[in-house]
């Protein structure tokens, strides 16, 4: 087995139950909220709930590598204001403390937002836009730098996820992903995990046996697949760089189902997690299996 797919499961009730939700959709690999993602506080985990997390996960016969834990959407790496940055960086070191406790070994997030408004009609808006841009992806990196600073005992890698570009949100492009990590001073710590959706909403096209090797060449030449330590595996509802998130079940979307066998086939996705996040959760052990059936040889 080199492909381990899986789904974005509920933790509601405990993080416990996610690994028995996993395998009730004969998944190999899963995706969880350590905590609420859209509360700022939680109350630490219990003794008896890391016991049980750890009894169920044995019993699913998931391995930590291929558990994609995700951050709060609350948390903004790259927030303009002090206050509130601060906020997010305190947040993010908390999540990763949360992983570390539980033996995960990776943390998957946002990378963040400049909020910066420009009105189209300003003849520097693009001059302007860059700008902004920039600045914010080094805050992000020292976001991530600092939080690296806060918990070396920890081996929980960074994962930052590619973005589909919507609003002020940072990361659709290979170039952004590029510029943090190379800002990043510790790139043991660091990783990328790759959605199907945003990176199609973001510009780079899938479909076709060109299309897909021409975009995975990019993110090779402009990142390195050496970084690749998950991916969210969706199809979309919007077109192709419409710069809009909005999730598809598989086949169902602007994606198609040859993406998703050029991806199964594809050794560069091996041993990491490949994670649904589609929209209609009764039907993610029919999606599951259908990868599966596109795995050739």
């Amino acid at each position: 087995m080199s492909k381990f797919v899986g789904a974005h499961v509920s933790a509601s009730g405990g993080v416990d139950n996610a690994p028995l939700n996993a395998m009730a959709i004969g998944a190999k690999a899963f995706a969880l909220f350590t905590k609420n993602q859209r509360q700022w506080a939680a109350k630490p985990l219990e003794t008896k709930t890391i016991d049980a997390f750890h009894k169920n996960l044995e019993a699913s016969g998931i391995l930590a590598k291929h558990i994609l834990p995700h951050d709060s959407y609350l948390i903004n790496l790259g927030h303009p204001e002090v206050e509130k940055l601060e906020k997010s960086r305190d947040a993010f070191v908390d999540e990763i403390e949360r992983c570390r406790i539980l033996g995960l070994d990776r943390l998957n997030f946002h990378p963040g937002s400049h909020l910066v408004k420009i009105p189209k009609k300003d003849p520097l808006y693009h001059e302007k836009l860059m700008k902004a841009e920039f600045e914010c992806l080094d805050v992000i990196a020292e976001s991530l730098n600092r939080a690296i600073e806060l918990t070396q005992d920890s081996q929980v890698k960074l994962v930052i996820e590619n973005t589909a570009g919507q609003g002020s949100n940072l990361g659709y492009k290979f170039e952004h992903l590029g510029h943090i990590i190379d800002k990043v001073e510790d790139k043991s710590r660091v990783g990328i995990c790759l959605d199907t959706c945003h990176t199609f909403t973001g510009g780079y096209d899938l479909r076709t046996r060109e299309s897909y090797d021409e975009t995975m060449d990019a993110f090779a030449r402009i990142v390195g697949f050496e970084y690749l330590m998950g991916m969210h595996i969706n199809d979309s509802k919007p077109p192709l760089g419409s710069r809009v998130d909005r999730h598809h079940s598989l086949g169902q979307g602007e994606i198609g189902w040859d993406a998703f066998k050029f991806i199964m086939n594809d050794t560069r996705m091996d041993d990491i997690p490949l994670v649904l996040e589609t929209i209609d959760d009764s039907i993610w052990a029919e999606e599951i299996k259908a990868l599966y059936d596109l795995v050739e040889g």
